[in-house]
């Protein structure tokens, strides 16, 4: 299983951007009961039988991880799900994309931790090829959005490592925005 809720979003956009995806879109809400995560991507699709074959977690697509024949990320999700009295979707057509959402219960004993959110989307934001990547996260304290080609307008390359670190500061003190605040009374 997955250490943490950032593992398979990791996992759902790196999927993306290997099936060629030129937009892929995030969003991530949270609040004390469950997370709902959605991705969507306009990469190449799945037809009902791969789709069938992704959910197995003895295949992989031919070709996607060299000397491996196995894909656990979706039957992990779904067993992480399924486990926690949460819920995963998955709608895909040849040529048109996929998308794939899944909640968790937050109060459920097995569900992972949720990680370092700006760590992983700092990470998936630097991913090398030619796509956007678009963020929404929403929590009871507010929200944000933000998409891959502004840091790159902003930040230059995202693969540099100060430009990699500038990002992932600015995702932390988004997420610290959203943070709970506790309140404390002095005495």
């Amino acid at each position: 299983m997955h250490a943490t809720v950032c593992d398979y979003i990791a996992d759902l956009v790196h999927n993306a951007v290997e099936a060629g995806a030129t937009c892929i879109q995030l969003e991530a809400a949270m609040d004390p009961a469950q997370i709902t995560v959605t991705v969507t991507d306009n990469g190449c699709g799945m037809d009902p039988a791969q789709l069938l074959r992704a959910e197995d977690p003895f295949y992989s697509t031919p070709g996607k991880h060299d000397k491996r024949r196995v894909g656990l990320g979706l039957p992990l999700l779904r067993q992480a799900t399924e486990s926690t009295g949460g819920r995963l979707e998955l709608h895909s057509e040849p040529g048109q994309g996929t998308t794939v959402l899944f909640q968790l219960n937050m109060q459920h004993i097995d569900t992972p931790p949720l990680g370092d959110l700006a760590g992983t989307l700092a990470t998936l934001l630097a991913l090398p090829g030619e796509y956007d990547l678009a963020v929404r996260r929403r929590s009871a304290t507010g929200d944000y959005a933000i998409t891959r080609q502004e840091l790159i307008a902003t930040l230059g390359n995202l693969e540099n490592a100060l430009n990699f670190g500038l990002a992932r500061e600015f995702l932390a003190a988004l997420e610290q925005e959203l943070a709970p605040q506790s309140h404390t009374r002095a005495a």
